[in-house]
């Protein structure tokens, strides 16, 4: 573990907020099949274009109170929430590896998990302008950095495999699609990026999560199984916990054979 020193945090936490409001145009934009680049950031409900002072990140949010200044209609409270994320994931990855190539890859897979968890959670789909380039540069990063070449090639075709055919054992059996190839896709990036290992504790906990989570949900709506649950949201989740304790964990338990 790496203390980060008064620089680096200010360093990490400024470049995380500038990202997090970046990742808040992905997060609005690429569903709605928009580009990230243009048109400038404006009120999604009357189209004025902000001004840098109202672009500030999270502080312009609290001085505005969640309202543009033009319209007045209510701000998502997303916004802030991804720009807040953003830095407090940038630490964490920090703290656990320090100034390192491998921090640079780390740090774009958590931009994707960030984007791909609010899309998902916001509208069931994980595009595929994030997964499929995510699978990309997971794969060529790891010719220079962990997991290395041949872990990430298994981590994309066994998460892919496994996940493919889950999906479609569940098709014949139910009549009915449960996973769809959103979440394949996202399981064969994040494979590419953490290694078969990790993917698979990832697969894992994701599902434990998701379990927990349906069944409170089934409770909450009174036996109401038809709910669908965002996956990729518990995926991003798991695999962002994978990076700090997976390794760990998988030491741990097969240390008893």
């Amino acid at each position: 573990m790496v203390n980060p020193s008064g620089v680096t945090l200010l360093v990490l936490v400024s470049l995380g907020l500038v990202v997090g409001s970046f990742l808040n145009v992905c997060v609005y934009r690429l569903p709605r099949g928009g580009s990230v680049v243009r048109p400038l950031s404006h009120c999604t409900r009357c189209g004025h274009t902000l001004r840098w002072f109202d672009n500030v990140p999270v502080l312009s949010y609290l001085i505005l109170r969640g309202r543009c200044r033009t319209c007045l209609e209510s701000i998502s409270i997303v916004y802030p929430v991804v720009e807040l994320v953003a830095p407090v994931l940038f630490f964490i990855q920090y703290w656990q590896l320090g100034w390192q190539p491998l921090l640079g890859i780390r740090l774009a897979f958590s931009c994707a998990l960030i984007v791909l968890f609010f899309i998902d959670l916001q509208h069931r789909i994980l595009p595929n302008v994030v997964t499929i380039p995510g699978i990309v540069i997971g794969l060529v990063a790891s010719f220079f950095v962990e997991p290395g070449w041949l872990d990430a090639v298994l981590g994309v075709a066994v998460g892919w495999g496994l996940l493919r055919t889950i999906s479609e054992v569940y098709f014949r059996i139910r009549g009915e699609e449960g996973l769809g190839m959103g979440d394949v896709k996202m399981v064969a990036m994040i494979g590419a990026f953490v290694g078969w290992q990790l993917m698979l504790f990832t697969l894992l906990f994701a599902s434990l999560l998701g379990s927990l989570v349906g069944v409170a949900v089934i409770v909450l709506r009174h036996g109401d199984v038809k709910y669908a649950l965002p996956f990729g949201s518990f995926l991003a989740i798991s695999a962002m916990v994978s990076t700090v304790v997976g390794e760990p964990f998988i030491a741990w338990y097969t240390s008893f054979y």
